[in-house]
């Protein structure tokens, strides 16, 4: 090698040395700079995740909270389905004890009446099982919410107008919700 070249060596050497030097502490702090801008990233991510994780937490009791909300809908459109489709049969058997008490008040044979009178109570303790009361209003003030008023008649003297005068079918309920209305005829 030539005399020019080791010498050009020989005066890059400190410099190279120097500028190694002076790069050290930047690389010093080039790799902790890294390291905190990966730590950043890091947490920046777990941050993003416990977002999403509380997103998906909220969504799933939102959802569970729906279909419990579901479920109790569900019961009770059944329930109802149920106790409108109990009603609707006993509307049906209604007709049976109206019949029933006419054949008892029309008959003339005591063996055949108390027969009658038998199947009458048998009637009236399954609408006592099944919670029905009878509305039978006569003498009584006159209430839309129980009765059906399908004649009048003027009141007699002494009489109040309003009350019922007498009743041509007897009203059922169940609790306070009418099954039939009592079909009834009214002072005015």
């Amino acid at each position: 090698m030539s005399e020019e070249k080791q010498q050009e060596r020989a005066e890059e050497a400190p410099l190279k040395e120097q500028a190694e030097a002076e790069n050290a502490p930047c690389a010093e702090t080039c790799e902790k700079h890294a390291k905190c801008e990966k730590r950043v990233k890091r947490e920046k991510e777990l941050e993003e995740a416990r977002a999403q994780a509380a997103d998906y937490k909220d969504k799933w009791m939102r959802t569970a909270a729906e279909f419990d909300n579901f479920r109790k809908r569900n019961e009770q459109t059944r329930r109802n389905a149920y106790l409108d489709g109990k009603a609707d049969i006993l509307l049906k058997v209604l007709p049976v004890g109206d019949n029933l008490e006419r054949a008892l008040g029309s008959c003339s044979d005591e063996n055949t009446k108390k027969g009658i009178e038998m199947v009458l109570r048998s009637f009236q303790k399954l609408l006592e099982e099944e919670g029905i009361e009878a509305i039978d209003p006569k003498d009584e003030e006159f209430d839309p919410a129980f009765c059906e008023a399908i004649m009048s008649e003027p009141a007699q003297d002494g009489v109040e107008p309003g009350y019922v005068k007498e009743v041509f079918l007897k009203g059922y309920k169940k609790g306070e919700k009418v099954i039939r209305y009592a079909q009834v005829k009214v002072t005015t």
